[in-house]
């Protein structure tokens, strides 16, 4: 069974920075994406980051240039730097990959952590 782990979530001034990390364990899963996304009050699920198994990154307007993404192949992890935050990046964040397991094309979600930029 493939699960995800999420860590580094919490509150934070505007201007700060937070490190949120993502673990992937479950053996048989080859990894090809994994992508941040973020869902604030009553908003829709978008995507923030994310990285495939090429090292291609792709980044939410609103947050280039303040926010990076990056892989460790060998630890199975991602990690997402928050730079510069901002009230608006206020939001749940969620950890996704998908992957390739027994032949079949599998997507998993981790459970989110909160991220709260006060004013």
């Amino acid at each position: 069974q493939v699960q995800l782990v999420e860590s580094g979530g919490g509150l934070v001034q505007a201007g700060g920075s937070l490190k949120l990390s993502c673990a992937v364990s479950g053996s048989g899963f080859s990894i090809n994406a994994l992508t941040w996304y973020r869902q604030a009050p009553g908003k829709q699920r978008d995507l923030v980051a994310a990285i495939n198994s090429g090292g291609i990154r792709n980044f939410a307007d609103s947050v280039k240039g303040r926010f990076t993404i990056s892989r460790n192949t060998t630890k199975r992890t991602i990690d997402l730097t928050m730079n510069s935050l901002k009230p608006e990046d206020t939001a749940v964040y969620y950890c996704h990959v998908d992957g390739w397991r027994d032949g079949r094309w599998e997507t998993h979600w981790g459970q989110g952590t909160q991220v709260t930029v006060s004013t």
